[in-house]
């Protein structure tokens, strides 16, 4: 009788833990997972190896928005990229003295200050002019907070594919002194 209380409780256990374990799994393929930081392209905002919460829930319910950073990883490639989302679908695209322009209207980049001085010390634009581009359906205009060293959808990332969004950044969790929120 006693060995039958034993084999049931392992039993139990191996249950517990196998639900658990799917549960886990679950959530780490559809809802949401960890991404660190590689190189510089979006600092301040992000930096190189911060490890980062992704909801990748948001691939799923077509919910991404102008300012989103966004995690990237194409088909064909081994590398993943963070970048913001600076051009929604259909969107058109310009630059011009540092300024954004998304269909004809002044884009406020608050979150280039900081850049944007360190540019003007250098007496440099943070960002060359470019444009107009229109964004192609399906499609999304990325780059990145260092515009002087980030390689985005101005120069050799291009259009940003919807079905290659990853997830969306929601905020830093390590190293654990710089914990914040990085939505907008």
């Amino acid at each position: 009788m006693e060995q039958s209380k034993w084999k049931e409780e392992i039993w139990g256990w191996a249950k517990s833990l196998f639900i658990g374990l799917a549960i886990a799994i679950f959530i780490k393929i559809f809802i949401f997972s960890p991404y660190t930081v590689q190189g510089a392209s979006m600092e301040p905002t992000l930096h190189n190896e911060e490890r980062l919460f992704v909801n990748k829930f948001m691939a799923f319910t077509d919910s991404f928005n102008r300012g989103d950073i966004v995690i990237i990883k194409r088909p064909e490639e081994t590398d993943r990229y963070v970048k913001r989302i600076i051009g929604l679908p259909g969107d058109t695209i310009s630059m011009e003295d540092d300024q954004l322009f998304v269909n004809g209207e002044v884009v406020d980049e608050g979150y280039l200050q900081e850049n944007m001085e360190n540019a003007k010390q250098q007496s440099m634009n943070l960002t060359e002019d470019f444009g107009p581009i229109e964004v192609p359906d399906g499609n999304y205009f990325v780059m990145g907070d260092n515009r002087l060293v980030s390689m985005d959808s101005r120069n050799g990332l291009g259009f940003i594919e919807e079905q290659t969004i990853i997830g969306k950044a929601q905020f830093v969790m390590l190293p654990l002194t710089n914990i914040r929120s990085v939505m907008k």
